[in-house]
């Protein structure tokens, strides 16, 4: 959720202490438990390739048994045409994080905490310390599920989001880098959200925050059907019930009065992972946040990965968006300038053996229709960037 327009410079932050953090809970519950095989937990969220192994499993008490799982990874980066602040390589951590969840009875609970990254295409990068800053935090999702029945869930806390795609933090996704489209989707919202699930049919509903803002006014909501086994599709609609005028670099201001439209596939099956899907975002007319003309985004992408061998998975992704308006009827800048579009493109092979994992990435953006100084390079006239990705750590 990387946001083109806003230009808040960010806090530096203390990435070590948070790194810190998820290692010392983890040793700390290591010693008094015992490591349990269990099934895969159903959070964080992970489209693959990277799988998370069993979990700890820790005698909690009057909680009951807690499961247990983190990530440690560290990433290096090469770009072409940084913009001004940024820089042609970057090493960083990419995750510091741990997870302690409760997943039986009524009440149940989902704990994330630690440091991450959350590298975007067409956008700077920011060090760890100041993305967990100047984003959601140390603890950056943290919600209580009340589940009387398998079928129905209340969620109260920190979600992620409902919108896209993409889920928000590197390992969880085909890619290292989240794409074009996920530039203007939300990624974690403070709220409330129901879920109902029955036969092929799942829904969920959500108020809350939109992007971060601490003002409660966005509906949110996801209807999906399950053909078969190897087949779902999915809609998503989200939007501001109201007017937000607060901005900050977790809440851009006009992303965050948008209303957002997807339509998602899914194909897996065997070595296949195959997600094509559409966007459609609009921004109505409105004087008092400065948006002189409806402004919108139309997008599509397609994300695919195929397993070579058990270690060894090729994932790649396509992108194409284009946004409406010029730079002189009163239409907002949501990407490289009112009216700009862009295609992307990104490959990434990726291997993991037990805990362990490497990967390396390849990402060409190009911009098309854009406003001078505000795409790439120290004067933000070079439509064009590309990178070179590694990230490598483990999953435990």
């Amino acid at each position: 959720m990387n946001s083109f327009t806003t230009k808040k410079k960010p806090r530096t932050g203390s990435k070590l202490g948070l790194t810190i953090l998820p290692l010392a809970i983890l040793s700390t519950l290591a010693l008094v438990s015992d490591t349990v095989q269990a099934a895969p937990l159903p959070m964080p969220a992970m489209t693959g390739p990277l799988q998370t192994p069993s979990p700890f499993q820790v005698d909690a008490g009057p909680l009951g048994k807690l499961d247990v799982t983190g990530v440690m990874s560290g990433m290096g980066v090469w770009q072409d045409n940084p913009t001004p602040g940024d820089r042609f390589t970057r090493a960083d951590i990419s995750n510091g994080q741990i997870f302690i969840q409760k997943t039986h009875g009524l009440i149940q609970f989902f704990l994330q905490a630690g440091a991450y990254n959350m590298p975007a295409l067409g956008t700077p990068f920011l060090s760890t310390g100041a993305t967990t800053a100047d984003y959601y935090g140390a603890l950056p999702q943290a919600y209580l599920k009340i589940a009387p029945t398998k079928n129905f869930s209340v969620l109260i806390g920190k979600l992620p989001t409902l919108i896209g795609a993409e889920y928000t933090f590197t390992f969880e996704n085909m890619n290292i880098q989240r794409g074009l489209l996920w530039n203007q989707e939300n990624a974690v919202n403070r709220g409330v959200q129901v879920n109902y699930s029955v036969g092929p049919l799942s829904a969920s509903l959500a108020w809350s925050d939109g992007f971060y803002s601490n003002r409660y006014n966005w509906l949110s909501g996801d209807l999906s059907y399950t053909i078969n086994s190897a087949n779902t599709v999915s809609f998503v609609g989200a939007g501001n019930a109201g007017q937000t005028d607060y901005s900050s670099l977790a809440t851009p201001v006009y992303q965050n009065n948008s209303d957002i439209y997807n339509l998602i596939y899914t194909y897996s099956s065997g070595p296949w992972m195959i997600q094509p899907y559409l966007q459609y975002t609009h921004v109505s007319a409105n004087p008092a946040i400065g948006v002189g003309r409806r402004t919108g985004t139309k997008g599509a992408a397609l994300l695919a990965s195929y397993a070579l061998t058990p270690h060894v998975t090729l994932a790649a992704r396509a992108e194409y968006i284009a946004s409406t308006g010029n730079a002189t009827d009163g239409a907002v800048n949501l990407m490289y300038g009112p009216g700009s579009k862009a295609w992307s493109i990104t490959v990434t092979p990726t291997y993991q053996d037990h805990d362990f994992f490497a990967r390396a990435e390849f990402s060409y953006v190009q911009a098309s229709s854009y406003t001078q100084g505000d795409v790439f390079g120290p004067q933000g006239n070079n439509p064009t960037q590309a990178r070179a990705l590694f990230e490598t750590g483990f999953l435990f």
